[in-house]
């Protein structure tokens, strides 16, 4: 059972601001080093390509590390993992900003990586907590929007700092956030027992069911789409449609304040239907990605095409995340770390598709690529739709009280 104190649950807000202030940081972190990697490259004697495996690094910990860190702790308080996963990122942003050697610093990129899996896992479950059962979608979003705000303000200030001030001020800046977050986090958060039930393997055996693989495949699926298009996105501004000097910048922001303002958007939408909300957002992403490869010549239709697209594309995420948590019941504490373990396999293998198309034919066949994904992807999500949680055709009634559950 979850359990809050009820001053807590008329009063979210404290709590829920610190856990976006402390997933503002992780964005910005994870994000900043793909403006600072000429800068890594020149001060620590690396290739421009090999400093492009800190990026990597912390995706796979995110990956990978996550899910691990959480099945190890899996009967631990939520609450204790949230502060602790956040001191150790900051202790390992430090080690990053004093790094004297290329090593050290993709160690600590990818323990970061695997510390931020760990964070938003205890993250999601404290969240859902903390609201009534209708309002879970809404709360799952307040978390992750901190990471799509940083997307749109963090990353472009930090990188920034790190153009007047050097690479390790990008880092330093994050490691005293990051302290801010873990006080607020300490002081704001109330204790909170796991959502779902039983040790390691009780818990395995839900999260890792086909109807919940189905619907983290799905994500995979949607994100890969969107960043094998997303990833050359500047090239495809610049040669196809001609935006260039400050008017990519605007193009890019607006891209950047729709994702911000669709994630909370999505958790509305995932309150109301989740898996009505994934296949909507399917269809605006194939919709946006096609006007993108047909008309990418004008300027209107492009503006269009990416308001759309940042809408619907981490708009999607709070819908992902519930869906995932409701159908694996039981093991919600563990599969709450899976959708970001999707998220970033999906990013990554997108973006090596999408290397593959401009290889071939430009950064106009990268968009065909995504949209390609994204049609094939479509229905699948609707499939998905149609999966409930185990027992759910046997018990109607406890099916539906799970449904309003937190997840």
């Amino acid at each position: 059972m979850t359990s809050v104190p009820s001053p807590a649950r008329r009063r979210p807000g404290p709590a829920l601001a610190a856990l976006f202030l402390a997933t503002f940081v992780m964005g910005s972190a994870e994000l900043v080093v793909v403006g600072l990697l000429r800068l890594v490259a020149g001060d620590l004697g690396v290739s421009v390509d090999t400093a492009g495996a800190l990026v990597t690094a912390y995706a796979l910990g995110i990956c990978a590390g996550g899910p691990l860190l959480t099945a190890l702790t899996i009967r631990f308080r939520r609450r204790t993992l949230a502060w602790a996963s956040l001191a150790g990122y900051v202790a390992g942003n430090l080690l990053a900003a004093v790094a004297q050697d290329f090593g050290t610093l993709l160690a600590a990129r990818a323990l970061t990586g695997a510390l931020q899996g760990l964070f938003l896992g205890a993250a999601f479950t404290v969240a859902a907590a903390l609201v009534p059962p209708e309002r879970t979608g809404r709360a799952i979003s307040a978390v992750f929007g901190g990471i799509a705000v940083s997307t749109a303000l963090g990353v472009p200030l930090g990188t920034l700092a790190a153009q007047h001030l050097g690479w390790r001020a990008a880092f330093t800046a994050i490691v005293v956030l990051g302290a801010l977050a873990l006080l607020t986090t300490a002081v704001c958060v109330p204790p909170v027992d796991g959502a779902g039930t039983g040790g390691l393997w009780s818990q395995s055996r839900h999260a890792l069911a086909p109807r919940v693989l189905a619907v983290l495949g799905v994500g995979l699926l949607l994100m890969g789409g969107q960043f094998a298009a997303f990833t050359y996105i500047t090239p495809f501004l610049e040669d196809v449609t001609g935006v260039s000097g400050t008017w990519l910048t605007v193009f890019l922001f607006a891209y950047g304040a729709a994702t911000a303002a669709g994630t909370f958007a999505g958790g509305w939408a995932a309150d109301r239907d989740a898996a009505r909300t994934l296949v909507a957002a399917n269809l605006v992403l194939v919709a946006a990605l096609a006007v993108l490869w047909a008309a990418g010549a004008s300027w209107a239709a492009v503006a269009l095409a990416l308001v759309l697209w940042g809408v619907v594309g981490f708009g999607l995420v709070p819908a992902l995340q519930y869906r995932v948590g409701l159908l694996a019941g039981p093991g919600r504490d563990l599969a709450s770390t899976l959708p970001a373990s999707a998220v970033n396999a999906g990013i990554a293998a997108g973006a090596v598709a999408g290397g593959a198309a401009v290889a071939h034919g430009g950064a106009r066949d990268a968009v065909l690529t995504g949209l390609l994904v994204c049609a094939v992807a479509l229905p699948a999500t609707w499939a998905s739709g149609r999966l409930r949680p185990a027992g759910a055709a046997r018990k109607p009634a406890a099916a539906d009280a799970e449904s309003r559950s937190p997840g």
